[in-house]
């Protein structure tokens, strides 16, 4: 009655308000750089979504979890310790390493299965965020399995800059800041910082967080140069897993066992990157990215420390060529990266990856386009471990993508395109040691994409629909059931998995109703299980097989605008229960509603995120000693205030 009530209450369910209609609706002439280059998204073969700074500010959201949190058919995996994006059917430890995401294009994935910090990225920094459903081998390469998400980071393209602060539930108090603005004629400068502390929904579960970052840049008609620098520190603590019975009792106590747990991880990168007008045609642009990363922990009454390092460089040339047919595009680069890390357990390991890839946008005419690519790739791993590799193993692979797609235009209104995309991942460079005895190196995970997709697009309207199977081949995974490894702390060992296949639908409708009212509703399916092994048939772990949400924004008055949400997350097996041995967890809907109002250069925002206090399990694993699971965050209040200048 509760689910049907809130459905009911928060049926239409939207985005933005008709007072800014003018700049919600679909615009054809945004553009994105998830491809590589600059495409307007409805030319481009393959599914992305668009979230904008409007976005951003009218949702009330104060971090990316709020924001992505059911868009795109991205569900959230918690274990109180940070949030990761699973799309396209990936389990919350799999999904760090299956969904590639983007600062400006630069992978923010770790070379180890550390999910990414995605609280580094606060959102005065954001300008958009692009969102690629599905594949991306050609493009990306290794770990854009089920989806890209892009970060697009503001630029100083004026002077000004915003202060903003918050402050809510569980002693959580925020201030961000930035400021842009020209040091010469063609010289310009941007600084960004946030703070965040907070004890967040559970026990010995309290973080500090915060982050720096620097640019300046170059710009002339014909070039772009800048370099940047960025710091992030965050330590938290970690509360634990928990039985169902302590989940029931008090969701927010630690685990006793846990109580002296943290994590403090401390990264520091920078950036260079050059781009030159070559011709009327074509361009040449270079990213050279570094970032040191010293973590320490302590988990289970055990000290640890990890250092990594991750060095790249990505050289690529774009052409856009005119022609009578008309644009042809053309994408083609280098990827070199080195990444090296080394563990206080006494492994270590340095990771070398280079793939030369070239993808290009065929016009047949002014309404038909096709895609064609192609990308190869090695890695080579030259690993120690004092138990299994104590004298060193050094490891050789490759693996290659092709890609083919049709975009038709048969109208304005309207697109339909085509894609097949292969993917693939090479294992990361702890996940090569943790094997079971005899197994030396896991092979690369390889997989094909197929996708077809519809969008309509008329003046109030916005509608996409999309269809789509993925195969994967030796996927790698976590088997809790697997031989330990020699010398290992705990039962399990990577293994390349069963052959896995996810089939899927994903359908997003927005409408600007009227100049008060817009409304949305999307709706994500994913079939996923295994279809070869001891375990064909049973479905894949910690995937839920139906997800949706809706919104709806109204326009009080010119100044007061209300937003309400709702997200559904499906009943899905408890994470690593590849047998479907136990029964399934419990489905949940969470409301989230935000009061925005704008003054001038003001902005002031009270956001409630799970609004009926559900109580959820937000992560979990499957073990024969006893399950653990992870409550989800209860009702919690924000409310920030910002000045731009």
């Amino acid at each position: 009655m509760k689910k049907t009530l809130l459905a009911v209450a928060l049926a239409p369910l939207c985005l933005q308000s008709q007072a800014f209609a003018s700049d919600t609706t679909y615009q054809e002439d945004e553009i994105v750089v998830i491809s590589r280059s600059v495409k307007e998204p409805l030319h481009i073969a393959a599914n992305v979504n668009v979230i904008d700074s409007y976005d951003i500010e009218k949702s009330g959201a104060t971090n990316l979890t709020e924001l992505l949190r059911g868009r795109s058919g991205i569900q959230v995996s918690d274990s109180n310790s940070g949030s990761v994006f699973a799309m396209r059917g990936f389990s919350g430890s799999q999904a760090a390493n299956n969904t590639l995401i983007l600062v400006d294009g630069r992978r923010l994935n770790n070379i180890d299965i550390a999910a990414p910090s995605i609280s580094a990225i606060p959102l005065n920094q954001i300008e958009r965020i692009e969102v690629l459903s599905g594949s991306a081998g050609v493009l990306y390469g290794d770990q854009a399995v089920g989806g890209v998400i892009n970060i697009v980071t503001k630029a100083p393209d004026s002077a000004g800059g915003n202060i903003r602060v918050s402050g809510g539930s569980f002693n959580t108090y925020e201030g961000q800041g930035d400021i842009s603005g020209s040091l010469a004629d063609d010289w310009r400068y941007y600084l960004v910082g946030s703070y965040n502390q907070g004890d967040n929904y559970r026990d010995h579960n309290a973080n500090e967080t915060g982050s720096i970052l620097g640019r300046i840049q170059y710009q002339t008609e014909k070039d772009l140069f800048f370099v940047e620098t960025s710091y992030y520190d965050n330590r938290r603590e970690l509360a634990g897993s928990l039985t169902l019975e302590q989940i029931n009792e008090d969701p927010r106590q630690a685990n006793p066992s846990n109580i002296k747990d943290f994590n403090h991880e401390k990264t520091t990168a920078a950036r260079v990157g050059y781009q030159h007008q070559l011709t009327k045609d074509w361009s040449l642009g270079a990213d050279l990215n570094y970032s040191d990363t010293d973590v320490e922990t302590f988990s289970w009454g055990s000290p640890g420390k990890n250092e990594r390092s991750l060095l790249e460089f990505t050289p690529k040339a774009v052409a856009n060529i005119t022609t009578e047919q008309g644009d042809l595009d053309i994408v083609t680069g280098v990827d070199l990266s080195r990444g090296e890390s080394e563990f206080s357990s006494g492994r270590s390991n340095e990771q070398n990856v280079s793939s030369v890839y070239v993808q290009a946008n065929i016009p047949q005419n002014h309404q038909l386009s096709y895609v064609i690519g192609g990308r190869y790739a090695s890695a080579k791993d030259d690993l120690t471990d004092k138990s299994v590799y104590p004298n060193g193993v050094k490891l050789d692979q490759d693996a290659h993508a092709l890609e083919l797609g049709l975009n038709y235009r048969p109208s304005l209104e309207h697109r339909i395109y085509l894609r097949a995309d292969d993917n693939f991942r090479f294992a990361k460079v702890d996940e090569q040691a943790y094997t079971s005895p005899g197994v030396i190196g896991l092979k690369p995970q390889t997989g094909r994409s197929y996708e077809a997709g519809w969008d309509w697009n008329p003046d109030s309207h916005t509608v996409r629909l999309s269809l789509y199977r993925l195969d994967l081949e030796d996927e790698i995974v976590f088997d809790p059931s697997a031989e330990k490894p020699v010398g290992g702390a705990f039962n399990g060992a990577n293994v390349n998995a069963d052959a896995s296949r996810r089939y899927g639908a994903n359908l997003v409708w927005d409408w600007i109703l009227n100049d008060m009212f817009q409304f949305g509703v999307e709706y994500s399916y994913v079939d996923a299980e295994f279809t070869e092994g001891t375990n064909s048939g049973k479905s894949l772990s910690w995937v839920a097989e139906h997800s949706g949400r809706s919104y709806l924004s109204v326009d009080i008055t010119h100044n007061w605008q209300l937003f309400t949400e709702a997200v559904y997350t499906g009943e899905r097996f408890l994470e690593g229960d590849n047998a479907n041995a136990d029964p399934k967890l419990d489905d949940y809907t969470l409301g989230n509603l935000a009061l925005n109002y704008t003054r001038d250069a003001w902005l002031a925002s009270l956001r409630v995120d799970n609004l009926f206090d559900e109580q959820y399990v937000s992560s979990g694993f499957y073990s024969d000693f006893g399950n653990g699971y992870y409550s989800g965050t209860g009702r919690a209040v924000r409310l920030t205030a910002s000045y731009s200048f």
